[in-house]
C-alpha cells in the first residue's frame, strides 16, 4: 500500500506539469548548453539554467517561492547586498591603466550609454515612469546596477529586469558582433591603432578611485554606493599592501557572489512569471537597449573619424558598454579575425572600463531623476 501511495504521488507530480514548465526546462537547457558548449559566462549561465529547471519542477515550493531560494533572495537581492559585494570584486579586477594612459577613451563609455535613454523613452510608452526607468537601465549592461536601480525605484518587474540584464550580459558575444558588422565596413574593421603606453604612477592609480568617488558623489549622489564599492575594490587592487585581499576579491568573492546571483535570479524564472506578456516585453526592450548601446558607441567613433587625421577603429566604440571584460575581448577578437596582426585589446579594454564607470554613473543619474 505504501508503495502504491508513492507511485500515485509520482503520478500526481507528472499530472501537475504544464507546457509552460516544459518551455522553461528548454530555456534552462539552452542556457546550460551555452555555458558548457560555447563557454559563454558559465559561472552565470550555468546556475541560471539549472535554477530555471529547478524552480519549474512540480511542487517545488520548498525550493522556490517558500523555500531556500526565497531566503537567499531576501538575504542578498532585496537588500542589495550581492550586487554591492560583486562590485568590490569587479573593481579589484579592473586595471584602469589603459584608460589613464589614454583618457579620451572615456568619451566612448559615455556614448555607449545612449541605449539607456533611448529605451527609457520607448519603455515609458508601455510602463509607468519608475518601471520604465528600471527597465531602461538594463542597457547599462551591468547586472548589479540594474538590481540596485530597480530595487530603489520599487519596480514591480525586478525579477524580469534581473533575468534580462544578466542574460544579455552573458549573451554579448551573440548580440554585439552582428550589430558591429552591420555598421562598419571591412576596411574600417581593419584599421590598426598603435598603442603607446605611458607610465601611470601608483599614486595616480590610488588617487583615481578616490577622486572618481568624490566626483560621482557631487554630480550624482545616488550613485555613491555603486561607484564607491566599485572604486573601493579597485583601491584594494592598486594600494599595493592588500595583494592577498585583492586576489580573494577578484576570484573567490566575485565567483561566489556570481554563483549566488545566478541561482537566485533563476528563482524569478517561474513559468507563470517569466512567460507573462510584460516579462517578454521587458526582455525585448532589454535587447533593444543592448543593440542601441552598441550602435551608439560604433556610430560615435565613426563620427569622430570624420574629424581625425589618425583614424580610430570604430569597433572599439562597441566596447563602451559595461559588460566587462566580455565586450572588450569581443572587439579584440573581431579585429584579429579581420587582420591577424590587428591588436585592439588595450584600446578596447580601456573603453570597456570607461563603460563600467559610465554605466554606474548613468544608474545614479536615473535614481536622481526618478528616485
Amino acid at each position: 500500500m505504501e508503495f502504491l501511495n508513492d507511485l500515485l504521488s509520482v503520478f500526481g507530480n507528472v499530472t501537475n506539469l504544464t507546457w509552460q514548465m516544459v518551455v522553461m526546462w528548454a530555456i534552462g537547457g539552452i542556457l546550460i548548453f551555452l555555458a558548457i558548449k560555447k563557454d559563454m559566462e558559465p559561472t552565470l549561465l550555468l546556475p541560471m539554467g539549472f535554477g530555471a529547471i529547478l524552480v519549474n519542477l512540480p511542487l517545488s515550493g520548498a525550493i522556490g517561492e517558500e523555500g531556500v531560494l526565497t531566503t537567499l533572495y531576501n538575504a542578498g537581492i532585496a537588500n542589495e547586498l550581492f550586487p554591492l559585494l560583486l562590485f568590490i570584486g569587479i573593481g579589484a579586477m579592473i586595471d584602469f591603466g589603459p584608460l589613464l594612459s589614454n583618457p579620451k577613451l572615456m568619451i566612448f563609455g559615455a556614448a555607449a550609454q545612449f541605449g539607456i535613454f533611448f529605451t527609457l523613452c520607448l519603455a515609458s510608452m508601455f510602463f509607468d515612469i519608475n518601471d520604465a526607468a528600471s527597465i531602461a537601465i538594463i542597457g547599462a549592461a551591468d547586472g548589479p546596477t540594474s538590481i540596485v536601480v530597480a530595487q530603489a525605484l520599487n519596480s514591480k518587474y525586478l525579477g524580469a529586469i534581473m533575468v534580462a540584464a544578466y542574460s544579455y550580459m552573458a549573451l554579448v558575444p551573440i548580440i554585439q558582433p552582428p550589430v558591429i558588422k552591420l555598421l562598419t565596413t571591412k576596411k574600417e574593421r581593419q584599421i590598426k591603432m598603435e598603442y603607446k603606453p605611458t607610465q601611470v604612477s601608483q599614486t595616480t592609480k590610488i588617487l583615481f578611485p578616490i577622486i572618481i568617488t568624490v566626483i560621482a558623489g557631487l554630480v550624482a549622489p545616488s550613485s555613491v554606493a555603486l561607484v564607491g564599492f566599485l572604486m573601493f575594490g579597485n583601491l584594494i587592487r592598486e594600494c599595493g599592501v592588500l595583494n592577498s585581499l585583492s586576489e580573494t576579491a577578484q576570484k573567490v568573492l566575485a565567483n561566489l557572489i556570481t554563483i549566488f546571483l545566478g541561482i537566485t535570479i533563476a528563482s524569478q524564472m517561474q513559468a507563470d512569471k517569466f512567460l507573462a506578456p510584460e516579462t517578454l516585453l521587458i526582455l525585448g526592450l532589454g535587447l533593444v537597449a543592448f543593440v542601441v548601446d552598441t550602435a551608439g558607441g560604433v556610430i560615435f567613433a565613426k563620427i569622430l573619424n570624420l574629424f581625425l587625421k589618425k583614424k580610430m577603429n570604430p569597433m572599439i566604440g562597441a566596447a563602451g558598454i559595461s559588460a566587462f571584460p566580455m565586450s572588450g575581448r569581443i572587439v579584440h577578437k573581431m579585429g584579429l579575425k579581420e587582420d591577424s596582426s590587428n591588436f585592439l585589446l588595450m584600446h578596447s579594454m580601456g573603453v570597456n572600463v570607461s563603460g563600467q564607470i559610465a554605466s554606474v554613473i548613468a544608474g545614479g543619474l536615473i535614481l536622481n531623476f526618478f528616485g
